[in-house]
């Protein structure tokens, strides 16, 4: 189904390249894994945000096949947006003394000590998609959100002059902006926009990724702009609450919804016009890509600078 959403989102001309990149920082620690014997070097923990998000979910499964395919045990972690939990987490990580760590944190401030943490226990550390403010890790698999962002901009800006909406708000429903890659999202949207001429209508910050706190935001934006013309959702699993939100509003066909990442609904959604587009990244690869890059390392192999990959 995955695949079949990406075939339609290129059909659409939405596309999103992926970065994979290593770190210029290089850790202190070896390429190899520690010398005590007791370590577990065949088991590997990913420590997650939240594993109920389907992005996550999709990430998880491509970490858990490459590395069954490579012979590694894998434990997830789910913070459940939970930076104290997170820790707890990588605690217990490092008492089982997993060969390494993968890392898609809560926030980037707080992959900071997740990192700091496994460099003291020598375990080397990949981080995902959200990144980190600091620290050091083998490498960083991350999507050029700027990038993907300003390109969905791009097709919003033009289906509002289709419309002739050039005077209309843009409302934002982001992920937390501490993330890295929430910053680069927002970047990249507003550039787009900037260059339209769109003006915006204010960001809401999701904080536990629930129905009713995007329900919530999307009212209090239509509210505060009776000008409003578009919602742009940061994420995409919580999608059906920004459109219940409109719905309930009776502004149907006067606001547009478009977001960043992509479900399965999405491939009769965007054809009846229920949303305009999506940008798409693709989870499973970068899920892949780290185990890849991990075990290279911990092999002692020299890991791949760069690696583009597209919708």
């Amino acid at each position: 189904m995955i695949n079949d959403v990406r075939k339609f989102l290129i059909v659409k001309k939405l596309f999103f390249v992926i970065c994979v990149s290593v770190s210029s920082k290089l850790p202190t620690y070896e390429n190899q894994q520690p010398d005590n014997p007791s370590v577990s070097s065949r088991k590997l923990a990913y420590l997650v945000s939240d594993i109920r998000i389907p992005f996550w979910q999709v990430l998880a499964k491509g970490i858990r096949q490459r590395a069954v395919k490579l012979g590694y045990e894998v434990e997830v972690f789910s913070a459940e947006n939970d930076a104290r939990q997170e820790l707890v987490s990588t605690v217990e990580a490092i008492r089982q003394q997993v060969a390494g760590i993968i890392v898609s944190p809560t926030n980037s401030s707080a992959c900071v000590t997740v990192l700091k943490l496994a460099r003291k226990a020598q375990i080397p550390v990949v981080v995902v998609d959200i990144g980190s403010d600091s620290g050091e890790f083998v490498s960083y698999i991350s999507s050029d959100n700027f990038t993907g962002a300003y390109e969905i901009g791009k097709v919003l800006a033009a289906k509002m002059i289709e419309k002739g909406w050039r005077d209309g708000r843009i409302g934002v429903i982001a992920i937390p902006q501490k993330r890295e890659n929430g910053q680069a999202r927002t970047a990249g949207f507003m550039k787009a926009m900037e260059e339209a001429g769109n003006k915006g209508a204010g960001i809401r910050q999701q904080v536990d990724f629930s129905y009713d706190e995007t329900y919530r935001y999307s009212i209090e934006i239509m509210n505060a702009h009776p000008n409003l013309r578009a919602i742009w959702f940061q994420g995409s699993n919580r999608y059906q609450a920004a459109l219940d939100a409109i719905a309930d509003a009776d502004k149907a066909k006067q606001i547009l919804l478009i977001t960043f990442d992509a479900e399965a609904d999405f491939l009769q959604l965007i054809p009846q016009g229920d949303i305009v587009g999506a940008a798409m990244q693709q989870p499973y690869l970068m899920g892949e890509e780290a185990v890849k890059i991990l075990d290279s390392h911990l092999k002692g192999q020299a890991v791949s600078k760069s690696r583009n990959y597209l919708c």
